[in-house]
């Protein structure tokens, strides 16, 4: 019997697809703000940072329309639901903001030897405005940003834009000051450098759940060793283990146990010391396991080698 509480996970589910919204409001409400601030001023930089929002807007849909899609319950077809959906979005919110890092890279070299006219005033308020509503969004996601890819990938969008708009009022400020315009090649350049190396790592992880390689911090090795320790267990087999969603980590394995076991009815002791063992002994617990219990005499009759 599974220890899930349903009714708690859809709860967190909507409380996820409510931050999203409110978040994306925000960041596209600051997007279309810096439109009209580079139209009205020229500035590229405002045209440039809207860009990125322009992009990292198109994330946050991404984001939110997995996280409705994650409400969704599970069918005879779609036997987990919609859980991977939000692995699917985080790669592809990391193959967007690796694509915004590269532009912000790009562009910064181009302006280090062919710097733009800015109106440096101007474009220090929109800075400011978009600051503001990036730290609006910074603090709505930061409670869930820990509780799957999906709402991870969200957060790093929005910090994406946060620093953007750093970008925008250091780069306005120091041309203000001093005139020197390349500032601003100067500065997306560093948030380049940031953006890119987060990226990178959310691409490795969610390609890694996408891989169904073993979920980081269980160790195979471990757990075969564990299983073979209990009690009347001769061998373990096709073992796997893999990441449906965040937080639904999956294990399946074949166990041969001593002949008796399945005559005196102590193989259902077994499956049950199975199941505690792989939900309870390790780091990640497992919880949705499935064991296939089979007596010695069963291994000759393997049609697939091991």
């Amino acid at each position: 019997m599974s220890g899930h509480n349903h009714a708690h996970g859809a709860t967190d589910a909507a409380s996820q697809r409510g931050k999203l919204i409110i978040v994306f409001c925000i960041t596209f409400t600051v997007m279309a703000a810096e439109i009209i601030g580079s139209i009205l001023t020229g500035s590229l930089a405002l045209l440039a940072d809207a860009g990125h929002m322009f992009t990292d807007s198109a994330g946050l849909l991404i984001a939110l329309i997995a996280a409705s899609l994650a409400l969704k319950p599970a069918t005879l077809k779609r036997t987990w639901g919609y859980k991977r959906a939000e692995i699917v979005a985080a790669a592809g919110q990391a193959a967007l903001l690796l694509g915004v890092g590269g532009f912000v890279i790009i562009e910064g070299i181009r302006r280090l030897f062919d710097p733009p006219e800015i109106g440096g005033a101007t474009m220090l308020w929109f800075g400011i405005i978009g600051l503001a509503g990036n730290a609006i969004g910074l603090i709505v996601l930061a409670s869930g940003r820990k509780n799957n890819f999906n709402m991870r990938a969200a957060f790093l969008e929005v910090l994406n834009d946060a620093l953007g708009s750093v970008a925008v009022i250091l780069a306005a400020v120091i041309i203000a000051v001093t005139g020197w315009v390349q500032a601003d090649a100067v500065v997306s350049l560093l948030i380049g450098a940031l953006i890119i190396p987060r990226t990178l790592k959310l691409l490795r992880e969610t390609v890694h759940v996408l891989m169904e390689n073993a979920p980081v911090g269980l160790n195979l090795a471990e757990v075969r060793d564990h299983i073979l320790a209990l009690p009347h267990v001769i061998d373990v087999h096709d073992l796997h283990a893999s990441l449906v969603g965040s937080g639904t980590p999956v294990l399946s394995a074949h166990v041969t146990v001593e002949d008796p076991c399945m005559r005196d009815g102590h193989a259902a002791t077994i499956l049950a010391d199975l199941q505690r063992c792989v939900a309870q002994h390790f780091e990640v617990s497992v919880e949705h396991s499935t064991f296939q219990i089979e007596p010695a005499a069963h291994r000759d009759q393997e049609s697939i080698p091991h």
